[in-house]
């Protein structure tokens, strides 16, 4: 029993359907007639080929944003027990 090969273009678009399309490793397997397996290897080695995918940018930009607000509020906050102790202070 040989193995089968299956030209490039062929895993690009099985890999396509996965990391692009969202579809299911089993599913784009069974229906293009591969193990999942080698399904789950081209796509290990695509994302590895992948500088960064654009999924991964808008989770990074998401990030920055998350943390540029925490930065903010917590500023916000210093500013008001600031505030609080100066107004708490005994006028005597």
């Amino acid at each position: 029993m040989g193995r089968q090969r299956y030209s490039p273009e062929f895993k690009a678009e099985a890999v396509r359907q996965v990391i692009q399309r969202g579809y299911s490793v089993t599913e784009v397997a069974g229906r293009v007639g591969v193990s999942t397996h080698s399904l789950y290897k081209w796509v290990r080695v695509a994302r590895a080929e992948q500088p960064e995918s654009d999924e991964l940018k808008a989770m990074k930009l998401e990030n920055q944003k998350l943390k540029a607000a925490l930065r903010r509020a917590e500023e916000e906050r210093d500013i008001l027990k600031k505030a609080a102790a100066y107004f708490a202070k005994d006028p005597a």
